[in-house]
């Protein structure tokens, strides 16, 4: 599947610098307990049927200026290399980056794409952010972030674990392709238009 005629898409390269090693900003808290949003096999099934119809419709609006509840994170296959585009509610955070629910756990085929690269791509808001070194942070870590509503919604279903992601400016500099002495790094990373993307389900 293709993405949607029109809109852009930033291409993920292959890893453009190592993983780091080490978190930028604040610490992060002990490790969250877990979503108590458990799915079973029947379940996880239904949801990749209706994320298979319903996606290709979402990133039609996914990212766009006036979007701001629905971001895009493109990312690349651990395993096979195509490139996806997976439509996520993703929020700026205050320390930087962008933080977004780990609805799905650690099993979700995007958060494993991301752990293995060690960065991806954020469209939000009509913009492209190249972000690194993902970390699960805990509810009251990741919460201030959202508006009154999304926090209500997200204490609601159970979502304890978010995954926050740190823009490359915050990283070290050997570490960032952002820090080129031109925008060579940076256009390498997000490019022009029509790049066909496989559009992923949120589980694995």
């Amino acid at each position: 599947m293709t993405a949607t005629p029109g809109r852009k898409a930033p291409v993920v390269q292959p890893a453009l610098y190592s993983r780091p090693t080490a978190t930028v900003g604040p610490v992060a808290p002990a490790r969250p307990a877990g979503n108590t949003l458990h799915l079973g096999p029947r379940a996880r099934r239904v949801i990749r049927s209706v994320a298979r119809l319903v996606n290709p419709l979402v990133l039609r609006i996914a990212g766009r200026r006036r979007m701001p509840v629905v971001g895009i994170i493109h990312h690349r296959g651990r395993k096979t290399g195509r490139p996806y585009a997976t439509p996520l509610g993703i929020r700026p955070a205050a320390a930087g980056g962008f933080v977004m629910p780990l609805t799905f756990g650690e099993a979700a085929g995007w958060y494993r794409n991301i752990v293995a690269a060690g960065w991806c791509v954020i469209t939000w808001r009509g913009a492209d952010h190249t972000v690194a070194s993902p970390v699960i942070v805990d509810r009251a870590t990741a919460l201030p972030a959202f508006p009154r509503y999304e926090r209500l919604a997200l204490r609601a279903i159970g979502i304890d674990e978010f995954v926050w992601l740190h823009d490359v400016s915050s990283l070290p500099k050997a570490d960032s392709p952002a820090h080129s002495s031109d925008a060579a790094g940076r256009r390498r990373v997000v490019a022009a238009l029509g790049h066909p993307y496989e559009i992923e389900c949120p589980l694995p």
